[in-house]
């Protein structure tokens, strides 16, 4: 289903909680992934919006680009994600734009990373580590 979406469609699906905005870092012996509370510099964080969606590849080069090729990877994807969701068989939940109708559902959810992050320009490097956060679950 994923890989017969249209480009709009594919974007229509996104649920803009900016889980994907976050920095992960990944164990080198496991390959485990970590969340952290730090996000890219361009996101809003109170919209939960990239500020230069078209050129963001371009100005971050570590951004990844989600699309239907990659399906198979999107296990690094919170479990909340719709792309992960629809991937695995699943249905998109009440807070879901598409099922609500409201872009403010999966803020009042709680799923979005409104209020709760910090952008990676405030964050020295070495303390990257210390920001792991366990509120999303992978």
């Amino acid at each position: 289903m994923l890989k017969d979406m249209s480009p709009e469609e594919w974007e229509a699906l996104c649920d803009g909680c900016a889980r994907c905005c976050m920095l992960k870092l990944q164990d080198d012996d496991t390959e485990e992934v970590f969340y952290t509370n730090i996000v890219c510099d361009l996101l809003n964080q109170q919209s939960c919006q990239c500020t230069r969606y078209p050129q963001r590849h371009d100005l971050v080069p570590d951004c990844v680009e989600l699309g239907p090729e990659q399906v198979d990877a999107f296990d690094w994807l919170p479990r909340t994600c719709a792309y992960r969701i629809i991937a695995e068989g699943g249905s998109l939940p009440w807070w879901h734009p598409l099922v609500s109708g409201s872009q403010e559902t999966v803020h009042e959810a709680g799923i979005s990373v409104r209020g709760r992050v910090i952008a990676k320009a405030l964050v020295a490097e070495e303390e990257e580590q210390d920001m792991i956060i366990r509120w999303i679950e992978t």
